[in-house]
Parts: C-alpha cells; sequence; structure tokens
C-alpha cells in the first residue's frame, strides 16, 4: 500500500530522521505513536461514514478510543495475529507504566497499551494495512 508509507517516509524526509529499526523502541513509545495512528484511523473512517457534528463525532470516536473497547479488540484479533505481533502486544501489555488509568479498569488499560504498541509498531514497520485490516476485522459490526 503506497500511501501507508508515503505518511512516514514524508516525514523521515522533511525532518532528516533516518531510519530506525521499530523493534529498538520501548513498548510505551510503540504505544505513545499507536494511541494516535489508532485514534487517526477510527476519526478518519467516522468522517467518512458519519456527516456529523463534531461533538457527535467526538463522542463516538471516545468509546473507538477507550481502553475497555480497545481490550475488547485485541481479544478479538488475539487468534489473528502472528507470534511477532503476539510478541509486540505483550511487550506492550506487560510495561510497567509511571502512570494510572482515571476511567479504566487496569487489566483493560494494560490490553489497551499492548494493542497500541502493536498499532506504534506496525505504522513504524510500515505496515499501516496490516493495521487498518486488524481494525477492520476487529469492529466489523460497528461500521
Amino acid at each position: 500500500m503506497a500511501s501507508e508509507i508515503e505518511l512516514l517516509d514524508s516525514l523521515k524526509d522533511q525532518f532528516n530522521l533516518g531510519e530506525k529499526d521499530p523493534k529498538s523502541y520501548s513498548p510505551l513509545v510503540l504505544a505513545y505513536v499507536g494511541d494516535c495512528i489508532y485514534e487517526m484511523i477510527i476519526r478518519t473512517v467516522l468522517v467518512h461514514k458519519r456527516d456529523s457534528q463534531v461533538q457527535k463525532l467526538h463522542k463516538e470516536a471516545t468509546w473507538f478510543v477507550k481502553a475497555a473497547t480497545q481490550a475488547m479488540i485485541v481479544e478479538k484479533l488475539m487468534p489473528l495475529l502472528s507470534e511477532e505481533e503476539q510478541d509486540v502486544y505483550r511487550r506492550g501489555k506487560n510495561a510497567k507504566s509511571h502512570t494510572a488509568p482515571k476511567n479504566a479498569d487496569l487489566g483493560d488499560y494494560h490490553k489497551a497499551t499492548g494493542f497500541e504498541a502493536l498499532a506504534g509498531y506496525l505504522y513504524l514497520s510500515h505496515n499501516t494495512g496490516r493495521l487498518i485490516d486488524l481494525v477492520k476485522i476487529a469492529l466489523e459490526d460497528e461500521f
């Protein structure tokens, strides 16, 4: 998928970022990037599927990106993940964060962190197409 590489490559070119192996990032850094990428996917789909007021779009997007929903997503996707993807997820899930979830169950929070780490890893590995496929499968009943 040419367009998925285009964004990352454009950023690397314009900001002179160079190459870095995504496996070298900590799982929490992967989750930091993955949180944004996953939310961008959700917002893009919502904007194209629902012509609505921004407040309504935001409320719906919030449901998709909350920890409980991400925990549900990852449970559904586990059988479909490769060994490498499961390893990235586990590293993210088991990462020691110094923040506590405000509005989430601790177990869901850890699963969500694992999911976000996987999302960040797939993006930084030039594999956004795989992430989009996984999100589509996980949320097929929602869209």
